[in-house]
């Protein structure tokens, strides 16, 4: 079980962190630390968790409003608030927790907010059968691979060929950008002529120098370094896009 650590107190963090070392049953993972919520958003847009142990009370955008907003992602962690204040349950409740100790929290009291969390986790794959993954079959110098399309960042046409992106590496695919923006028209959307982005990877807008084309705006996405740059023609759907 993979979990995210969410709390302002460096302490707190700390001690969670070395009664999760303790559990063995059930056997768990660190699989991130925040000290608050932006930060906890960001790791979560990054990587997937299966539980996150919130703190109620932070700087900012408190627990309960990261809660909040998680339910709002497809695949949420598994929620368990750890706070020192016991007058929170309704919100709770109502935010769907799956536990609530109260600090400090003992290791046995943990454990049984984690038993609780693995139910949890098998009830919701029991009801939410696993979706088969969409691939982008790429063939290469004889090889057929498949690549999970939820793992491209960015479709971009150069010559014949469309150059297929990941956070690891990149593909040379045969084919025609139109008819994948219109295949996948909900998971990308079109930033210039010659590129396709994965809504989900769009980080943030930004000024942009190109030696080419002189001063204008680029895309950020998560996962890579390289910037890409957004044609005036479709700078205001981009806008909108990051801005919803």
């Amino acid at each position: 079980m993979k979990i995210l650590i969410v709390d302002d107190e460096p302490l707190a963090r700390s001690r969670l962190r070395t009664l999760l070392g303790d559990c063995t049953s059930p056997v768990v993972t660190i699989g991130g630390e925040a000290g608050n919520a932006a930060q906890a958003m960001e790791m979560l847009r990054r990587d997937s968790y299966d539980a996150a142990l919130l703190d109620v009370r932070m700087p900012g955008a408190d627990g309960l409003t990261l809660a909040q907003a998680l339910r709002a992602m497809p695949h949420p962690p598994a929620v368990v608030f750890v706070t020192a204040h016991s007058d929170h349950a309704v919100s709770a409740f109502e935010l769907e927790a799956v536990d609530s100790p109260t600090k400090p929290v003992r290791l046995e009291r943990l454990q049984a907010a984690l038993h609780k969390v693995e139910r949890h986790l098998a009830a919701a794959r029991g009801a939410q059968p696993e979706q088969p993954q969409e691939m982008l079959i790429i063939q290469d110098r004889g090889r057929t691979e498949r690549v999970p399309l939820h793992e491209v960042l960015y479709l971009k046409a150069e010559l014949k060929y469309i150059t297929v992106r990941t956070a690891a590496k990149s593909y040379i695919l045969d084919g025609s950008l139109s008819e994948l923006e219109d295949k996948y028209t909900g998971q990308f959307m079109r930033i210039h002529r010659n590129a396709l982005v994965a809504r989900r990877a769009v980080r943030a807008l930004e000024k942009h120098f190109d030696p080419e084309e002189g001063e204008g705006w680029a895309v950020r996405l998560t996962g890579i370094d390289e910037l890409l740059a957004v044609s005036r023609r479709q700078l205001g759907a981009v806008r909108d896009a990051i801005a919803g």
